[in-house]
């Protein structure tokens, strides 16, 4: 009976790990950034928005770069888990 016990709690161990790896997976990949080509800015303001309404939209603000949009959404960045070395 000991040995069944034990089975079932590895078992439920292996599934709540990969639970909350998975989780960190996700999160990891919803990071964000800012700094992008200026083709790659989607608009996210309106014509004259400040830099103050442009992250309160949770959006990105750069007006140095004339025929593109100042305000702009943030592109999705996934994090890749470096390798770990064997040496």
């Amino acid at each position: 009976m000991e040995h069944k016990v034990i089975c079932v709690l590895a078992v439920v161990l292996m599934l709540a790990f990969g639970s909350l790896a998975q989780a960190q997976a996700q999160t990891q990949a919803q990071e964000e950034t800012c700094i992008m080509a200026p083709r790659e800015r989607v608009n996210c303001g309106f014509p004259g928005v400040t830099a103050q309404q442009c992250t309160e939209r949770g959006c990105c603000f750069d007006d140095s770069v004339r025929g593109f949009p100042w305000c702009f959404r943030p592109m999705a960045i996934e994090n890749t888990q470096e390798e770990e070395c064997p040496f």
